[in-house]
């Protein structure tokens, strides 16, 4: 790693500890410059600003993530808890959910939306390398497999991560993936324990 990168990846650090610790909305630029004892100007030679700093924050969190995903993939355990494997490996720990928070408020709209894409990007590939290992076993029937995954994915995050959500928008997503994936019914029902349900309404 050349030592510039090195710099951006320590100060991404010095961030990531201090958005856990004190809240993204409560650590200044300036803070985190004197923690890392460099003058602004470097810091703004990496950084155009404090919310580029959390997108990169968040990519970086991604990334790690992406790697223990990797590592599920590798492991002899039976497909359907290969994904649920790596759909939780790929939510952030409860100790960094204020960063994720900040992701929400209006001004950061924008981010939140990179940052989402990014999040499908990096785990359309890696679903999808189960999802062949599935049809290969039977399990699933489907062809287009990436599309499939993505377009998963995308109903995935607009359901569960964009506002409430009712107990039949999620039987009804564990149909769709069934069929989508061309599964026999039940398969996916594992998917039922994977949702964050805090945000759930009470069916009328």
């Amino acid at each position: 790693m050349k030592k510039g990168e090195k710099r951006k990846q320590d100060l991404l650090k010095i961030a990531y500890d201090m958005f856990l610790s004190h809240g993204y909305e409560n650590t200044s630029v300036d803070e985190i410059i004197e923690k890392a004892q460099i003058a602004k100007g470097t810091y703004y030679h990496y950084f155009k600003s404090k919310e580029q700093m959390l997108e990169e924050v968040i990519e970086m969190m991604i990334e790690r993530e992406a790697e223990a995903a990797k590592q599920i993939i590798e492991m002899d355990i039976p497909v359907p808890q290969k994904i649920a494997g790596i759909l939780s490996s790929v939510k952030p720990a409860e100790a960094e959910m204020p960063i994720e928070d900040a992701l929400f408020h209006p001004e950061n709209a924008l981010m939140h939306n990179k940052v989402r894409k990014k999040l499908i990007d990096v785990l359309t590939p890696l679903l999808s390398e189960v999802v062949r290992e599935g049809t290969e076993k039977g399990i699933f029937e489907c062809d287009n497999i990436p599309e499939r995954v993505r377009m998963l994915l995308v109903i995935s995050n607009g359901t569960f991560n964009e506002g409430t959500f009712s107990e039949r928008d999620i039987t009804v997503f564990i149909d769709t993936a069934e069929k989508i994936l061309g599964a026999e019914k039940g398969t996916m029902s594992f998917i039922y324990g994977l949702i964050d349900k805090s945000d759930m309404e009470t069916d009328e």
